[in-house]
């Protein structure tokens, strides 16, 4: 079977095993070359919980635990497992990517003597929490960083059964921005529809910090956690012409929430535990619901050019890569804004990339895309997210089975 990208309304529906599988070993040798220089630090993470750990920031922050400090490694994500189309299957179909990242980093884990546990399943439940818990103490091991990195669209909440949507709306009024698509190039307008009160309340269910807390609650409640824990969950706040759809929209609202959070949570665990929590907020990138955004994917694309003409331009293993050894485990005080939120963003922010991004997006249009944006590095991101796009694989080899990597 021959697998090319099936793109449907600006999102790709379908992963590439072999694709996915070098895109994490790809991340994993510049983790590797990125510690043949450095020494570990005495406060290196040595058992790592990653919650959502498949794709983008959590699998990037497992594979730095792992490979780079040599952590035992314990990830939750719920994903599809990919079909051969067997008996009462009506066709073949490929596994979400995160299934095939997931069996990736086991395989390599293992192969360089790795401690590795994955768990596939909801993130929300108590039954995870459980699963969890019951593997660390069979381990006899107790987590020093717990990465919470969950994207959902829905939560069932754990206790009474009630179903909560995320929504990614602005509040208050319509936003109207350009889009881009994402094969063509071709620039459009797109306009989403304000959220309602209680669409806005839901999203904050769903993505908040109330789930963080609970897994935080539950974990030291049972004994697993240890002295001197650290948590992060991640955040994003972008540029001023974003802030209506994302910052001040509904999933602004649900990362205010858990940065919130992060505030009571870093009180409890200096009290208990002489442990911290806090909110890394991050560089925008391409993901699979970044792409139908009004205004982001324009931005993105111009800001990507811009950072890489200018020599800073990082991806999720890179800005991971930097949150774990120039901010949480350096051997002091980590280091934290006015709000307590650890900057990974500051490239992005930096006044001279936006003064450029601003000065380039005031001038974009249809003709000059491709010249003041990166539409190529888009694109190659977009597609690499599906594990297509990605070097040293041969896309036109047939791939024998959808089952594993």
């Amino acid at each position: 079977m021959i697998i090319k990208p099936l793109i449907r309304s600006n999102m790709c529906i379908n992963a590439h095993p072999k694709g996915c599988a070098a895109d994490v070993k790809h991340q994993i040798e510049f983790i590797e070359k990125k510690f043949t220089t450095r020494s570990i630090p005495a406060d290196a993470p040595k058992t790592v919980l990653v919650l959502g750990c498949s794709t983008g920031y959590g699998l990037a922050s497992r594979i730095v635990a792992a490979f780079g400090y040599k952590a035992s490694t314990i990830g939750v994500s719920f994903e599809k497992e990919g079909s051969d189309g067997g008996i009462g299957e009506s066709r073949e179909k490929t596994g979400t990517p995160g299934w095939y990242n997931n069996m990736a980093f086991d395989k390599f884990a293992k192969e360089a003597g790795l401690e590795t546990v994955t768990f596939n399943g909801d993130a929300f439940s108590h039954e995870m929490r459980q699963n969890v818990i019951d593997t660390l103490k069979n381990m006899d091991k107790k987590v020093d960083l717990l990465v919470y990195s969950v994207a959902s669209s829905v939560r069932v909440d754990p206790d009474n059964g009630t179903i909560y949507r995320s929504v990614l709306k602005p509040i208050g009024q319509v936003f109207t921005g350009a889009t881009i698509d994402c094969l063509s190039g071709k620039i459009s307008t797109i306009s989403a529809e304000p959220a309602t009160a209680e669409e806005a309340a839901n999203t904050v269910k769903v993505m908040g910090g109330e789930d963080w807390a609970l897994w935080v609650r539950k974990l030291k409640e049972a004994g697993v956690l240890a002295e001197g824990v650290k948590t992060v969950a991640y955040s994003y706040i972008g540029p001023k012409l974003s802030h209506a759809i994302y910052r001040d929209g509904t999933i602004g609202g649900a990362k205010k929430h858990l940065e919130a959070t992060a505030q009571e949570l870093h009180k409890e665990l200096q009290n208990d535990l002489h442990g911290e929590a806090y909110v890394s907020v991050n560089k925008g990138l391409v993901t699979r619901s970044s792409a139908v955004i009004p205004i982001i994917p324009m931005y993105i694309s111009v800001l990507f050019k811009v950072m890489k003409e200018m020599g800073n331009h990082e991806g999720c293993i890179e800005q991971m890569e930097r949150l774990m050894t120039e901010r949480l485990y350096t051997g002091s005080k980590v280091p934290t804004d006015e709000n307590h939120l650890i900057r990974i963003d500051d490239y992005e922010l930096d006044p001279k990339v936006q003064a450029e991004v601003d000065k380039r997006m005031a001038t974009v249009t249809q003709e000059n895309l491709a010249e003041v944006g990166d539409l190529e590095g888009y694109r190659h991101d977009f597609l690499a997210t599906n594990g297509f796009d990605i070097d040293g694989v041969d896309y036109e080899a047939d791939v024998k089975t959808l089952t594993s990597i």
